[in-house]
């Protein structure tokens, strides 16, 4: 079986532990105030489009075009329940794509989440609901004993080509040869699978990204891999992520007070809790959180 195949099996098998997770997500009653306060066309069509570019677990599980399951699968159905709208997925390639469409007005939202970045803020709006962390995935008992980014030196570390983890260990990997030690040998992978498999085959030291995904593939690594370099910046400031909308717009601060009402009667919690994810819980959602990004 080649890698890719074996890495695509991965991908097949990873909602398993997940999908018979025993927390009943709560039913919600629509709140008329709120769905009165949606804009007039939502109003009129009885719904809207969530956009998103492919899948992000465990948020974001893309099952076919118009399908989808994760937490935020489960938090667009709770919201859409709130707001007495149907809310549709549509999946489009690229995060631009994402971006343009709902400028365009062709989807109103990307419920996501998606990294909000002051850049990003310029154009768009987030209505944040999760903290990220970048972190290292590792061999079970860390045998190359990796806990934070000092530890990478002479290591082989995967990472997700082109992407914020690369330029933070390629900036370490100078930090180390700097200091007269060994650079880090920086190996970047299209996707995430193949970054997990480097690291269960033992060809990679670690893989280093996003603590809500690589939760949910050490979940499935069955004994096998574990986290380290937990609670640590690891390069990073703080990291927000979350649903975006245009700017300044009246559906905006809907969403905000909807997802509010989520986290006031425990959806929210029910939710992260189901897939793992109350690490990345925050106390209240809040719009445009991030004021920085890599440090």
């Amino acid at each position: 079986m080649t890698i890719k195949t074996t890495a695509a099996a991965l991908v097949l098998g990873l909602t398993a532990g997940f999908a018979q997770a025993a927390d009943a997500i709560p039913t919600q009653k629509v709140d008329q105030a709120l769905h009165d306060r949606l804009p007039e066309e939502i109003k009129k069509a009885g719904r809207m489009i969530s956009v998103n570019n492919g899948s992000f677990p465990p948020y974001e599980i893309v099952e076919s075009p118009t399908s989808m399951s994760g937490a935020s699968a489960d938090l667009t159905e709770a919201l859409a329940q709130l707001l007495g709208v149907k809310i549709e997925h549509a999946t489009v390639s690229g995060l631009s794509g994402v971006l343009a469409g709902i400028k365009s007005g062709r989807y109103q939202l990307a419920i996501g989440p998606v990294g909000d970045y002051p850049d990003r803020q310029q154009k768009n709006d987030f209505i944040d609901f999760v903290q990220e962390f970048v972190v290292f995935a590792v061999q079970k008992g860390n045998p190359a004993k990796i806990n934070s980014l000092d530890d990478t030196c002479g290591k082989r570390i995967a990472v997700m080509a082109a992407g914020s983890a690369e330029q933070v260990i390629r900036k370490q990997s100078k930090v180390c040869t700097d200091a007269g030690k060994p650079a880090v040998t920086v190996q970047s992978f299209t996707d995430q699978p193949s970054s997990i498999l480097a690291v269960r085959s033992k060809r990679s030291d670690a893989f280093f990204s996003s603590q809500a995904p690589l939760i949910y593939f050490v979940e499935q690594a069955h004994g096998q891999l574990e986290l380290s370099g937990k609670g640590q910046k690891n390069g990073f400031g703080d990291i927000f992520q979350g649903t975006v909308v245009p700017k300044d717009s009246a559906l905006g601060k809907v969403v905000l007070d909807g997802y509010q009402a989520l986290f006031d009667n425990g959806t929210y919690a029910a939710i992260m809790k189901k897939w793992k994810l109350e690490g990345n819980m925050i106390k209240a959602p809040g719009v445009n959180l991030a004021k920085g990004e890599v440090k």
